[in-house]
């Protein structure tokens, strides 16, 4: 249980710092990037993996590199539910899922493991 809360508050840390780290990307404070990270959770939980499944075929095409742009369309989702995220474009989206992942993937490998 402690594990969940830590990662969801690194996540949601991470959340924050990628707005001040990539143009384009708004929270309007931590509530925010609290709510935004759950949402983001339930999302990366529901909806990618139906959309990784039906867009396959492309992926393999493009050697996996289709699945940036689905992180990406998971973030602009993520942004249209939570009224104090906002999202200027595309690429804001795309850049801000990759320094997402990156500072995620840190901040839970220094801070839980």
């Amino acid at each position: 249980m402690h594990g969940l809360l830590f990662r969801w508050l690194a996540n949601a840390f991470a959340l924050l710092l990628t707005t001040y780290l990539v143009g384009g990307l708004q929270l309007s404070g931590f509530g925010s990037a609290l709510f935004a990270s759950a949402i983001l959770g339930v999302v990366n939980a529901m909806v990618r993996p139906a959309l990784l499944f039906l867009t396959l075929p492309f992926n393999i095409l493009t050697l996996g590199l289709l699945t940036f742009v689905i992180n990406a369309l998971m973030l602009m989702l993520t942004a249209s539910v939570v009224s104090g995220f906002v999202i200027t474009s595309f690429w804001s989206a795309f850049v801000g899922a990759i320094v997402l992942s990156i500072v995620s993937s840190v901040l839970t490998t220094f801070i839980i493991d």
